[in-house]
């Protein structure tokens, strides 16, 4: 059997054929597809306002700025994410405090928040670990009770539903975060977008995106003439380019499709490895839509875990781990005194986990070759 990766992207000729045609346009940043698919993205998540940009991570950064989090503040986030969730609030100069999980969603616990609520907590960063939804309507509520901000890390989740509202909306956030790496639902590239339903949010992530610049004559100090601009704060290139956007345009004509064939593979995995007693298997709440990400099984004796996966490697089955908890770096322990055992659910978590192949292109041959293989592993 040939390599079978955790995660791909999925192209075709249409994709190709669009990146082909803006390269011939005469545009390749800058320009108008840039807009188009800012709106297409804006009809597509029923959010007012999107802002794409350069990766993820830089759309966390932006968000981060656009609220205003500075030195000082604290933002309270999960532990179980990419380290790019916590990164963007120490790049504003702020501090990163985790809350540990949930055991079954393995999103962050709404309780676990309350509980590391101080003077200087500033705003939430949700995240949407494996495209499941976190619990945002209680999350949001604790935010206003407490004059707080809220970023949906939705990296994993474009094109998920949460209680009726896909996620993007920002039904109960301030601003929500997509990924378009390689591995996501949608891809261009690198690259990543905003979505906001603040026209003051909106007006200063365009700002920040392109190094604190405006071209907008009503916000100048001084106008000189039609080529007149003003740097108003410092800001970062964080631009998308038109090809990258003609890539994400052609993408988003197919994402209900790509759900779809997710969706259905975990459908197969659901039912092949049903009742093994040695794993449990990754839930859906019912009021939710997982966008399926990831397929992530939990081995319920830690101490197989490491032969399961060097096994299933050896197998040509690319499998994974999300993730080693964000405060358990060395970094994060150095510059903040984190430690093991300050997030037992979130550690317990990381030494169970294995994230299995979830990709649309997966055929159901490789989907019997993946579920017989960890069978056999697991006897």
């Amino acid at each position: 059997m040939k390599y079978i990766p955790y995660g791909r992207q999925q192209l075709d000729k249409a994709d190709i054929g669009s990146v082909v045609k803006a390269l011939k346009s005469g545009w390749i940043t800058q320009g108008p597809k840039i807009a188009e698919l800012e709106n297409k993205l804006c009809r597509y998540t029923g959010a007012k306002h999107a802002v794409v940009v350069s990766s993820g991570t830089a759309a966390l950064h932006l968000s981060c700025l656009a609220v205003g989090i500075g030195s000082g503040d604290e933002v309270i986030t999960s532990p179980i994410t990419f380290v790019a969730s916590a990164n963007s609030v120490i790049y504003c100069g702020a501090k990163p405090v985790f809350a540990d999980i949930q055991e079954d969603t393995i999103n962050i616990d709404p309780c676990e928040v309350e509980r590391r609520l101080t003077k200087k907590t500033r705003a939430i960063i949700l995240v949407d670990f494996a495209g499941h939804p976190v619990e945002a309507e209680e999350i949001q509520k604790i935010a206003r009770k407490n004059c707080l901000l809220v970023i949906e890390d939705a990296s994993h989740a474009f094109g998920a539903e949460y209680k009726g509202n896909k996620v993007g909306s920002c039904r109960f956030s301030d601003i929500t975060t997509f990924s378009f790496h390689p591995v996501k639902h949608i891809t261009t590239g690198e690259g990543g977008a905003i979505t906001t339903n603040r026209r003051d949010l909106y007006e200063k992530l365009l700002m920040l995106r392109n190094h604190g610049i405006t071209k907008d004559r009503k916000k100048l100090a001084n106008y000189d003439g039609p080529w007149s601009y003003e740097q108003h704060f410092l800001g970062f290139n964080y631009r998308l380019t038109d090809i990258q956007c003609a890539l994400g345009i052609s993408q988003l004509k197919k994402i209900d499709i790509f759900l779809s064939k997710r969706r259905r593979i975990v459908s197969v995995y659901n039912k092949s490895l049903a009742g093994i007693d040695k794993i449990s298997l990754p839930v859906e709440r019912p009021y939710v839509k997982s966008s399926w990400h990831l397929y992530c099984i939990r081995l319920k004796k830690e101490e197989k875990r490491k032969r399961v996966f060097e096994k299933l490697r050896r197998a040509d089955i690319g499998v994974q781990v999300h993730y080693i908890p964000v405060h358990l770096q060395p970094y994060y322990r150095k510059n903040f005194g984190y430690k093991e055992g300050d997030y037992k659910k979130a550690e317990r978590y990381y030494r169970q986990t294995i994230s299995m192949p979830l990709y649309p292109a997966l055929k159901d041959k490789e989907i019997s070759y993946v579920t017989d293989t960890l069978r056999k592993v697991l006897l």
